[in-house]
């Protein structure tokens, strides 16, 4: 069973590594996908490593899945999913990252849900990490980001 709990994520996670990687390769035009090309190419190479290694029973590390973990990725794996298929085009990169974030925050933070306190957090880290993450993209990477509503 460990084996089988090593291979199925690692394919997951390949398969998931190939789509991005062809998206970035077959986007127009080609220059503003030059960052997320390197990046996707990165993630592919690396993930069709860990697929093999698990495929071919080299994975010496951890247990694998188990079901009780898998219970807890779901909330953040229906989050990204919704933030990649809808909310990114909806939203606009920017609000959308913003309430995924929050979302995703108050989803595993174990601070009480009734704490203003806790709330104030939670709304200023995802604040920094918005402004964190337009700076790098903006001005460090210089690189573009999707146009929407909110930038």
């Amino acid at each position: 069973m460990t084996r089988v709990q090593h291979i199925v994520p690692s394919a997951i996670v390949t398969f998931v590594a190939l789509w991005v990687c062809l998206i970035s390769y077959t986007q127009q035009p080609s220059e503003p996908f030059l960052f997320p090309r390197l990046i996707s190419t990165l993630f592919l190479a690396l993930s069709l490593w860990t697929f093999g290694k698990a495929v071919l029973g080299l994975s010496k590390v951890g247990s694998g899945v188990s079901l009780a973990m898998m219970r807890n990725l779901a909330p953040g794996l229906i989050v990204s999913a919704i933030y990649v298929f809808w909310a990114a085009k909806t939203l606009g990169f920017y609000a959308a990252s913003t309430v995924a974030f929050l979302t995703l925050l108050t989803i595993y933070d174990p601070s009480p849900h009734g704490s203003v306190n806790t709330w104030v957090r939670r709304i200023v880290i995802t604040a920094v990490y918005i402004a964190v993450m337009y700076g790098l993209f903006a001005f460090v990477l210089k690189v573009y980001t999707p146009r929407g509503m909110f930038i």
